[in-house]
């Protein structure tokens, strides 16, 4: 197995502009080679945190677009996804703003993200991840916030990905955001939630210049949605040793909290409010897949089967999982590996 420690080859070496990769050659000297790496990558201008976790070169990549925005998933790929490796070489990357990359180089709280340079970050990360593991294509899979990221590069550079996968598919920010209230609020109305129903009026409907408030509508949402609902594993959300350290969960603490104030904006004027993804266009030329928690209140099932609908692409597929909601459980994780292996495989062959 090969191990590189805290950096990706020679760190130093690598350079990129816009949404251009830096210069690597393949790591991977024969299909069985095994490689399992964390380090940073130069990308567009700063040093972005990426780990490469797979039992053979020869097989499929997959390149996870976390959400969040500020919520990396590399502290806990290993135990999610355990067992995944053997079939699939795994590529998390700490987005900008996120996890890791957020401890390596922090930005001032004034300094914006945006969707734009988020795209061409994740793109120069697919050429990057193609490039080092010698493979023409990988495999997109975003949830949640990601799936906004995920689309944008779908969009941008088809002929990088051999599909995209959408998991809690964010289709449009007002649609989304009106959606969730007006189904937490009925919810709420059915239970006699009295003081559950007090907070929403209080809140009123959306859309909101107060950044407190999709927080405060968040926190309704995941109640009614954990009734409905079968938990994941506690094992899934203790981070890696690695990532456990005061020093990594206060740099985690932080990445969240500047990346949900670029995400909603300090007058509801973020990244968020901006997304409007049927308007970027609905004919995608790669194949398209979404998976949504029956139970999903902020990303609603039938806003994002609508969008769907219009959707044209080589092929395509709807999988829509009980017991599940926004956030993912063990049966979102294993309609994930359904449509891999009945859908996405097929079409790599």
């Amino acid at each position: 197995m090969r191990i590189t420690g805290l950096a990706l080859l020679l760190l130093s070496c690598f350079g990129a502009a816009q949404a251009a990769a830096p210069a690597t050659q393949s790591i991977c000297t024969s299909p069985a080679q095994s490689v399992r790496e964390q380090g940073y990558v130069s990308i567009n201008g700063i040093e972005q945190w990426i780990t490469v976790t797979g039992a053979a070169c020869g097989n499929p990549v997959i390149l996870f677009i976390h959400g969040g925005p500020g919520n990396a998933l590399s502290p806990y790929a290993d135990a999610m996804y355990a067992g995944w490796e053997r079939h699939y070489t795994l590529v998390q990357w700490d987005q900008r703003g996120a996890g890791m990359t957020y401890a390596k180089q922090r930005p001032a709280d004034d300094v914006p993200l945006s969707v734009e340079q988020m795209r061409d970050d994740g793109i120069a990360v697919a050429r990057y991840i193609g490039q080092h593991l010698g493979q023409q294509k990988v495999i997109l899979m975003g949830s949640s916030w990601g799936s906004i990221l995920g689309v944008h590069m779908a969009k941008a550079q088809p002929e990088l990905f051999h599909a995209y996968i959408g998991t809690a598919q964010v289709v449009n920010a007002r649609a989304n955001e009106a959606g969730m209230y007006r189904e937490v609020l009925a919810l709420a109305q059915t239970a006699n939630d009295a003081p559950t129903l007090d907070k929403l009026t209080a809140l009123g409907a959306p859309p909101w210049r107060d950044p407190r408030n999709f927080g405060i509508l968040r926190r309704f949402d995941r109640k009614y949605e954990g009734l409905a609902t079968d938990a994941p594993p506690r094992r899934w959300w203790q981070p890696a040793p690695f990532y456990a350290t005061p020093q990594a969960l206060a740099d985690a603490e932080a990445a969240d909290d500047y990346s949900y104030i670029q995400f909603i904006g300090m007058q509801g004027d973020g990244m968020f409010a901006k997304v409007d993804l049927p308007a970027l266009g609905t004919r995608f030329a790669l194949p398209v897949f979404f998976i949504m928690g029956e139970a999903d209140l902020l990303t609603s099932p039938a806003i994002a089967r609508s969008y769907f609908d219009s959707i044209t692409a080589p092929a395509k597929g709807f999988t829509v999982v009980k017991r599940a909601g926004h956030d993912p459980n063990q049966a979102v994780l294993d309609a994930q590996w359904t449509v891999l292996r009945d859908q996405v495989a097929p079409l790599l062959k």
